[in-house]
């Protein structure tokens, strides 16, 4: 289609010109109106929401606009939309940018129909007219946002000439009215919020500019409105960055203002205390930043005192504003620091009116005042370094010394060099020089990173590239002798004591005291110095290519440290030697004991040197102190210690703390040495001495080293795998002391305590008092002082009286959370009218109505008991006031049965008959008289008759009111008759009653001639329409009929659970509640990817297999029956698809599952509030009273229910970091409408995006990014700030870079990050401004700056697997880290849903870092960083949020290789390193176990199987082992046993498996956790765990070596399908087959030639585990594969097997479509490892080929040959085998496609060829059956071997004829050992009955609520 031309002289389209072509067409449109009419109109709106990125923000209002005014004005829609033609016009005239000529041809089109339709209904003569008289009936109704709009339409129209686009980044707030919280502008003034005086304090402090110099120098004074656009004005702050931090600015000065004790006089004025507290949270960092480099702080201060308060505001503003634009600089914080301290230097010349020097004119910031200057000329040339070294990254394959992550450029400005940039910064300066050269683009579809940025131009650099700064990671597991050397040295000397001590066979710890042995002992010394010296040549191997940025103070303790090691190396011995030499000492005198050689005096000075540690280890105040001070002697003294660097000092804890550790590691290494020496150590002994006597002449085979002596192989073969278990073990005690000490920490504090309904019931009654005591604002603001009762009052004996009132708030509250519960379903109506406490003042003050599921069954209990009592009325009285529920049952009904008799009987004599009864009855009870007045046998009669009465009462139908009376005059002749003992004188007193108060003319009660009582015109039926009496009626109904049990209600599991634990946590130990308004404020943010929103209609209800009708929401209202039936009863049976939508999407792991729970927050403020503001009588009129203060507010004060809002507002706020929202909304993407569904549903809640545009400039096209906040307006998303970024902000980790985005749109002074997977409850929403307070009133120590929180996994009953991750991933965020963060003091961040001090991470980093690769675990790093910068991690258990894992064997061993990847990367990091060295020692210990130890012992663990077989594997092939065992007549050794009894139980899942059962004991009882330990053994929960050992195994060893790492998208489906055969085999292929067919080979071999193990059975139980973990990893992928054993499925995997072994790979074809590619891809890691991983690599690919070594040597065909030719002709079979598969490949490539005869002659040939050879070496050579076999044996491990080798050597080799055939024996291999493990899969899967069982065992809880789940499975198995 031809460009849109316009018409005229003007480059803009004019009116009159561009309507000329639709004018052409006017006349006609005219004619047709006179002629037809225009009475046909229809109104359709134009899509305003797809657009060009390029329109978006100019155009769409007036779309929007045109489309909500349609209806109303079609002529004024047109104009709006003509308008915005002309704009889109005025920005793009070419239509250069993508989409915008199809959006103007879609936009003339409908304007083309517009002109037609709508000019004949123009009411008034011209456009301009009729545009104004509908703007000022707009302007009447308020409608701001329209009235703007049209506004700017008038003013085109009237000018003829539409407006320029808006200014780049200019204010909405400004132009159109769009605010987030805070209505700043003139017509928002009005809004409930800005009532508030602390937010008018705020404003009014902000918005006073009173004396600033303007920067135009004509101008004495400033035109600016408040001071962030004054600081604008200069500095060239964008206006959406200008917007945002004023509104934050204001929030959290106004949040700091309410919460000052003791108040300010005046509110409305800015108190100096709020403001210097936030100024000290903010410049925390800063201040210490200049301190650390000796600078002094530009933040200078007025000495008029009125501008001290403004000038701090204008500091504060400034380190905002910077913040706020930096975009990804914020990552780095000190970089921030150098940035603020320049600009606020410039801030002060300009605010003290200072003048140049060199210019001679007033001083003027750098880079000026223009829009955007700060961000083009500070931000994006740092962006473009940080961009440029990510690029270098090359997506995770460059080694990290190649390239400056985040940490590198920040650790730049902790050095005095950083102020050599200058400012304005020299852009020649080496900080700037990246050295890119033609980076190729690297692809990546993972979240981790968006599409790549290619320079295509080449850069070069004049200056020197910087490198690495303090730090270099590099691949190599020295990295963990590094960062915890002090660990590895304590071990390895408790090693070689305990060796000493037991080949000295020493019997007594006083035996160490003799000389010799003293001196021995001592030699641990030795072995300390040159553990010293490896350490310091580490550290300068490791650092030497950060040389360049390392200071000369580092230099010069790395040469010191190196003399003083290598002096100490050679001191040590030498003296040691001498001292051997020339004995001092004699062992026979006992003076002698006290002696002291030469070599002992070199010790003693040697350990002085360890003195001044010690001391500052026992007082750790002094050494925080020395290490954080700048004097000199301190520095000095620190800098021998550690390098000097920014972080990593101070980190000390308190005495109490070090000491708690302390006690618990000694314990713990005690236990660990005292084992390790009678169990593996001392036993070894005596076997190594006799193994070194013997002299071995005769081998088994060609032995290359014969002359060594003491059999040195032997002894290394026995002693290695006993030294890795001596390393490795530490990790078993650590869990087992952790499990012990963690459940004996969660008893004290109250864990479990209530752990079922059942308990619940029990203590009700004092859940008032205790919700009163933690959940309820004191009255008084001041707090008790601390003393030993009210701790005790505080921890264990909290005050449990009820008064009144707090059973009026724990009523209201308890009711909503029941409300909630009915809300998302866990409930019926009926279990909710059960569960719910009245609120009602109409019966007695002092009655307390409990719920009835408390009361059920108590009445009709009382009534039995006292029908069959016989004994005092005293008696009974005890009986039934023992259970305080039946004693409230009992007078809530009399008390009820009076006060629904009031409403319902009119007439005086039966009033007067009932009041003489209740008085007779009153009276019996008063005087103990009941029993002799009354006979209780007949009160079941009564109480029948009552039930069928109030049954009638509760219908309240008209055609039962004679049924009423009935049932009424019953009622009282039973009582007068049957009940009153004494019924003559009740018949008196009724008389008598009836003759003083009756009017009636006739003989009262029972005489002659009675009317009838009781009679319609007595009574008042059916009842009137009084809610109160209605919900009396119902009650009293329910009390009487209701047959439940209390423990029966609620049924719903997941109901119970929330209820049992939120009744424990009000007996936990958390801080008082403050009030709402003086709550800190917080933000929850949540980063979102591209997972689910909801779950679409298609989705829900698929059905993929005709021969069944499952679907998802099939399988919900299967799994969730109780749900189901209650959301129907909740919105009828046919409930409305959209509600069905969110009902299932609310129990999947969907984003508005996590949404829904947030914004609990909000609604649970809101709650609070109201109790704070109200009275006990508005408490118990509830949600009424809030509705009346709405409906009878005063003019001009906002209603009750506005102010509540605003609180909530003013206090929380939720971001969305929506990263794709932008592109999802642009093409089409239906989770862009559900998330602005979402933001509809939930007006509070925000999302912010980077929105990705295309700008014309100049004719050319460039990519514009931004940070853009919205929210929902009239169902439509609507932009709130806008904020222009430098470049791509994806550039490291993509989560990490999500979440830093956003991260500048959320408010408060706290921040939770939660993942969006994650649920939240109402009343665990009550408790978190109790949880703000822990950052607050902290007791001792530092304050918290992240809290973490306990995690409920909600998808443990989708199958077995689920439940595995669910108890696992329970014990670990409960017990775990209960431990970790107290005693131990080494809880991290985890991830979600840690709260952050939100001010503290601002100035510091984040909440997360994000450099690529080496941050893949972002989460953890958060909390290194707090911890690093003197932060403290804490852990509170009192509340809880939901969360998601993963269901499938596949997404749970991805998500455990992602997780696996990050702590490989962590043991490399600099984090780790400086934890390591900065902690003490014990605390160092449990930094290791609980980070990348647990991981690395892992890996040890599966060492030690491999080391011990390998060792056995040489001792029985060498014959070493049948000489040894003659000569030494020993069967076994029990230490190896030992040896693998301690790796079988990490193995087995035991390590994890403790702490599991230790917190289900703790929070269901030990019953419950037995049982549910025994159901997890028989669904497998053993063999799922040592396969997840192998994944840790694999991918840790793996990562450090070559790399890899990566995310890994799980995908958090919430159904388990089936999963291909192929998928299995490409995930578990190299991680778990290729090791378990190894670990099968090694056990094979060891069983066909062992010795000691005379037995099979002996030896089957001393090989058990490694055959469990063998079988366990070839097996498991099929063994939790659903459907796995089924046939149909097993014949579809084979032919998918098969053609994707077939289907040739290269070019364009993925990897699960080909194995060639999966085959290059699966080695690709190899290409990029570094020289020093690829030889060990090939190091341990030699392993291979002792098997071929060893069994060549014991063929029959090679007889008694020991001769190394033998084991070079079994190479010429290799060599021969090779030359074989070339020869056939050639023949294929050449004769397969032209000449098939000829080519299948010659494989028949070569058939034949290779057949007759073996038949001659049987017939000649006597080749045996056996001999085969072990051939097989033999030439197998060789060939794997040898690929293994040639992967590493690929790139020098792939290019030559070789590799053909080796890539054909490579695909011989995979398809060999799929077949293998195929196959027994496949007999199995004929019989019926073990796909059966299979299905059993993965799906039990599925089994148990009758869910047919194998149609389900088998009708999803193709969908993903």
């Amino acid at each position: 289609m031809d460009e849109i031309i316009p018409i005229g002289p003007s480059h803009r389209p004019t009116r009159t010109a561009s309507t000329s072509r639709l004018g052409r067409q006017a006349s006609s449109s005219n004619r047709a109106a006179q002629n037809g009419g225009m009475s046909g109109y229809v109104a359709k709106p134009f899509d305003s929401e797809k657009l060009p990125p390029t329109l978006v923000s100019e155009i769409r209002p007036f779309l929007r606009v045109a489309n909500q005014i349609e209806a109303e004005s079609p002529r004024v829609a047109y104009l709006c939309r003509f308008h915005a033609f002309e704009k889109a016009h005025i920005i793009d005239p070419l239509s250069n940018g993508r989409g915008v000529r199809q959006f103007k041809t879609a936009l003339l089109r409908r304007l083309e129909q517009d002109w037609k339709a709508t000019t004949p209904m123009r009411k008034e003569k011209n456009d301009a007219r009729e545009l104004r008289n509908f703007y000022e009936r707009k302007k009447t109704s308020n409608d701001h946002k329209i009235t703007t709009v049209l506004l700017e339409v008038l003013k085109a129209v009237v000018s003829g000439i539409a407006q320029e686009s808006s200014t780049a980044g200019e204010s909405l707030e400004e132009k159109y009215g769009w605010y987030n919280i805070l209505p700043l502008h003139t017509r928002g003034r009005q809004q409930p919020i800005m009532h508030r005086l602390e937010i008018k304090a705020a404003v009014s402090a902000v918005y006073n500019v009173r004396g600033l110099p303007s920067v135009n120098s004509e101008e004495e004074t400033t035109t600016a409105a408040d001071l962030l656009e004054w600081l604008q004005t200069w500095f060239g702050f964008q206006k959406g960055n200008v917007a945002n931090q004023r509104e934050h600015l204001i929030l959290l000065l106004a949040n700091m203002q309410v919460r000052l004790n003791p108040k300010p006089s005046v509110m409305t004025k800015l108190d100096d205390r709020a403001v210097n507290e936030l100024l000290m949270k903010v410049f925390k960092n800063y201040l210490n930043w200049c301190k650390f480099l000796s600078r002094k702080s530009n933040i200078w201060l007025p000495s008029v005192k009125q501008e001290v308060q403004q000038h701090k505001l204008l500091y504060i503003a400034l380190y905002f504003l910077i913040w706020g634009e930096a975009s990804n600089l914020r990552l780095m914080p000190e970089c921030l620091c150098y940035i603020f301290h320049h600009m606020a230097y410039e801030l002060y010349g300009v605010l003290s009116g200072a003048v140049s020097l060199n210019t001679g004119e007033k001083v003027r910031p750098a880079y000026g005042g223009e829009p955007e200057s700060f961000l083009t000329n500070v931000v994006t040339p740092i962006y473009q370094v940080i961009q440029e070294e990510a690029l270098k990254n090359r997506n995770g394959v460059a080694d990290h010394s190649k390239w400056r992550n985040y940490d590198d450029i920040n650790e730049f400005f902790w050095s005095v060099d950083c102020f050599k940039l200058g400012w304005p910064m020299r852009t020649n300066s080496d900080f700037f020089c990246t050295k890119i050269i033609s980076p190729k683009p690297i692809t990546n579809n993972s979240e981790s990173s968006p599409n790549p940025i290619v320079n295509s131009e080449e850069k070069f650099c004049q200056q020197k590239w910087l490198g690495k700064t303090n730090f270099v990671e590099l691949r190599s597991f020295w990295h963990l002798f590094r960062s915890f050397d002090r660990m590895w040295t304590f071990f390895v000397l408790g090693l070689q004591l305990m060796i000493i001590m037991a080949w000295n066979e020493l019997d007594s710890p006083l035996d160490l005291l003799d000389p010799q042995t003293f001196e021995d002992v001592l030699s641990i010394f030795i072995t300390n110095a040159a553990l010293g010296l490896v350490q310091v040549v580490m550290d300068i191997i490791f650092s030497w290519q950060a040389r360049h940025t390392m200071s000369y103070s580092h230099k010069l303790r790395y040469g010191v440290k190196l003399l003083a090691a290598c002096i100490w190396t050679v001191t040590l011995p030498a003296s040691y030697n001498i001292s051997k030499k020339y004995p001092v000492c004699s062992a026979k005198d006992v003076i002698g004991r006290l002696c002291l050689s030469q070599y002992m005096v070199v010790v003693a000075i040697y350990l002085t040197t360890n003195v001044i540690g010690m001391a500052l280890f026992l007082v750790p105040a002094v050494g925080s102190y020395i290490e954080t001070s700048s004097w000199s002697v301190c520095k000095i003294l620190s800098w021998l210690r550690q390098p000097r660097l920014y972080v990593g000092r101070g980190m000390q804890e308190s005495q109490v703390s070090v000491l708690k550790y302390t006690v618990f590691w000694i314990m713990l290494l005690s236990s660990k040495f005292l084992f390790s020496y009678y169990f593996e150590i001392k036993p070894l002994v005596g076997p190594t001495k006799q193994i070194m006597k013997i002299n071995v002449h005769q081998y088994d085979w060609h032995e290359l080293f014969p002359h060594v002596k003491s059999n040195l192989g032997a002894i290394l073969a026995i002693w290695a795998p006993i030294i890795l278990v001596y390393f490795m073990d530490t990790q078993i005690w650590y869990s087992v002391f952790c499990t012990v000490f963690g459940g004996m920490y969660g008893i004290v504090h109250h864990l479990g305590e209530i752990r079922t309904m059942g308990m619940v019931r029990s203590c009700f009654n004092t859940l008032p008092a205790v919700f009163n005591f933690s959940l309820v604002p004191r009255s008084s603001p001041k707090e008790k002082k601390t003393s030993f009762r009210t701790f005790l009052e505080k921890k264990f004996f909290k005050d449990l009286k009820v008064e009144r009132n707090d059973i009026a708030k724990f009523a209201f509250i308890w009711n909503e959370i029941i409300s909630s519960f009915r809300s998302e379903d866990l409930i019926s109506n009926r279990e909710m009218d059960l569960m719910t406490m009245p609120l009602s003042t109409d019966l007695s003050s002092s009655l307390v109505r409990w719920p009835l599921f408390l009361l059920a069954t108590k009445f009709s209990t009382a009534v039995d008991m006292a029908a069959e009592f016989s004994g005092t009325c005293e008696r009974l009285y005890q009986k039934v006031m023992k259970d305080d529920y039946m004693f409230y049952a009992v007078t809530e009904c009399y008390i009820s049965l009076k006060y629904i008799s009031g409403f319902l009987i009119v007439g005086e004599l039966e009033k007067s008959i009932l009041k003489k009864i209740y008085t007779y009855v009153d009276t019996s009870i008063e005087n103990s008289t009941l029993l002799k007045d009354f006979n209780l046998h007949q009160l079941p009669v009564l109480c029948n008759k009552l039930v069928h009465f109030i049954h009638t009462l509760f219908e309240n139908r008209v055609e039962s009111r004679y049924n009423v009376s009935i049932l009424l005059q019953d009622i009282v002749e039973i009582v007068i008759k049957d009940l009153v003992r004494d019924t003559q004188r009740m018949m008196e007193v009724m008389n008598t009653s009836c003759m003083a108060g009756c009017e009636r003319d006739y003989v009262c009660l029972f005489g002659d001639h009675q009317p009838e009582l009781f009679a319609s015109t007595s009574i008042c039926f059916p009842l009137p329409k009084n809610d109160s009496l209605k919900e009396q009626v119902k009650r009293l109904h329910l009390l009487l009929t209701t047959k439940e049990k209390a423990m029966d209600v609620p049924s719903n599991l997941e109901a119970r659970r929330r209820i049992s634990f939120f009744a424990t946590s009000l007996f936990m130990d958390m801080p008082f509640a403050p009030r709402v308004r003086n709550m800190l404020s917080f933000s929850v943010i949540t980063p979102y990817f591209m997972e689910e929103v909801n779950f679409s209609e298609e989705e829900l209800h698929l059905i993929q297999d005709g021969s069944s009708n499952n679907s998802i929401l099939t399988y919900m209202q299967k799994i969730y029956p109780d749900e189901w039936k209650n959301f129907k009863e909740r919105l009828g049976a046919d409930p409305k698809s959209e509600e069905v939508r969110y009902w299932a999407s609310f129990r999947g792991q969907t984003l508005s599952r996590t949404v829904r729970g947030m914004m609990y927050y909000k609604e649970a403020l809101r709650l609070q509030a109201f109790l704070d503001k109200q009275r006990e009588e508005d408490i118990y009129k509830g949600h009424t009273a809030i509705d009346q203060q709405g409906q009878n507010h005063k003019n001009g004060q906002p209603s009750l229910l506005a102010q509540l809002d605003a609180l909530a507002d003013m206090k929380f706020t939720y971001v969305i970091s929506c990263q794709k929202f932008s592109e999802q909304k642009a093409n089409g993407d239906p989770h862009a409408q559900d998330i602005i569904d979402l933001m509809t549903r939930y007006p509070a809640l925000r999302v912010a995006y980077i929105e990705e545009k295309e700008e014309v400039i100049g004719g050319d096209t460039h990519k514009v990014y931004s940070s853009v906040l919205i929210k929902a307006e009239n169902n439509l998303d609507q932009e709130i700030y806008r904020i222009k970024l430098p470049g791509p902000p994806i550039i490291g980790e993509g989560k990490p870079e999500n979440q830093n985005h956003a991260i500048i749109f959320t408010r408060g002074e706290a921040l939770q990050t939660i993942d969006m997977n994650q649920d939240n409850y109402l009343e665990e929403a009550y408790k978190m401004r109790n949880v703000l307070q822990e950052f607050v009133q902290h007791h001792g120590g530092h304050a918290p700056t992240i809290i973490g929180l306990r995690e409920h996994i909600f998808t443990g009953s989708v199958s077995s697997l689920a439940g595995f991750m669910s108890y696992q991933e329970t014990s670990f965020v409960t017990i775990g880290q209960r431990f970790l963060a107290n005693p131990l003091r080494v809880r991290f961040h985890y991830g979600h849903p840690d709260i952050f001090d939100r001010l503290f991470h601002l100035t510091q980093g984040g909440i997360s870092k994000a450099s690529k690769t080496i941050n893949l675990s972002e989460d953890v790093f958060a909390g290194y960083n707090s911890t690093l910068r003197r932060g403290n991690v804490t852990y509170k258990e009192y509340i809880q949020v939901g969360k998601g894992r993963d269901v499938g064997l596949n997404q749970i061993s991805k998500f455990e290789a992602k997780v696996t990847n990050g702590n490989s990367e962590q043991a490399l990091s600099r984090d780790i390193y400086r934890l390591g060295h900065g902690f003490d020692f014990f605390r160092m210990l449990s930094c290791y176990f609980s980070t990348v130890g647990f991981y690395f012992n892992s890996l040890i663990s599966i060492i030690v199987v491999y080391v011990f077989l390998y060792g056995q594997l040489y001792l029985v092939l060498s014959g070493l082992e049948q000489a040894l065992l003659i000569k030494t007549k020993t069967k076994n050794m029990k230490s190896l046993e030992t040896a693998l009894g301690s790796q079988s139980f990490l193995q087995l899942g035991l390590l994890t498996g403790l702490p599991m059962v230790m917190e289900l004991c703790l929070e269901k009882g030990f019953r419950v956790a037995f049982s549910d330990f025994i159901l997890m053994q028989m669904q497998l929960a053993s063999v799922f765990f040592t396969f997840s050992l192998g994944t840790k195994a694999h991918y840790f060893g793996r990562t450090i070596l070559h790399g890899g790492a990566k995310y890994r998208p799980t995908g958090r489906k919430f159904v388990v399908f089936h999963a291909s055969f192929i998928e299995n085999y490409q995930l578990y292929s190299r991680s778990h087959f290729v090791k378990g067919f190894e670990l099968t080979f090694l056990l094979i071999v060891y069983n066909l030639f062992r010795k000691s193990y005379e037995t099979g059975v002996a030896y089957l139980m001393a090989t058990f585990s490694t055959w469990f973990m063998a079988l366990a990893w070839l097996f498991t992928p099929f063994l939790f594969n659903p459907m796995g054993f089924a046939w149909k499925k097993i014949v579809e995997d084979w032919a998918d097997w098969n053609h994707w072994m077939r289907n040739p790979g290269g070019v364009g074809v993925q990897p699960d479509k080909s194995w060639e590619s999966w085959w290059n891809c699966e080695n690709a890691h190899l290409r990029y490892s570094g020289l020093g991983s690829k030889v060990l690599e090939v190091i341990l690919s030699l392993r291979f080929f002792i098997y071929q070594y060893g069994l060549v040597y014991h063929l029959d065909i090679s007889g008694d040959n020991k001769t190394f030719v033998v084991y070079l002709l079994s190479w010429v079979v290799i060599i021969a085998i090779i030359v074989l598969v070339k020869v056939v490949y050639e023949a294929r490539r050449r004769l397969s496609s032209k000449h098939q005869l000829v080519f299948r002659l010659f494989k028949l040939v070569i058939f034949l060829a290779v057949t007759t050879s073996l038949a001659v070496l049987c017939t000649v050579c006597e080749l045996s059956v056996m001999d085969m076999l072990i051939c097989c044996l033999a030439f197998l491990p060789t060939g794997w071997g040898l690929l293994s080798i040639v992967q590493v050597l690929r790139p020098r080799i792939e290019y030559y004829g070789i590799w053909e055939p080796i890539q054909a024996i490579a695909h011989a291999y995979d398809y060999g050992m799929g077949s293998v493990v195929f196959a027994p899969i496949a007999i199995l899967a004929w019989i019926p009955v073990v796909s059966a069982i299979q299905t059993r065992v993965l799906f039990n809880q599925a089994f148990n609520r009758q869910l047919q789940i194998q149609p389900i499975l088998a009708g999803k198995s193709k969908y993903r």
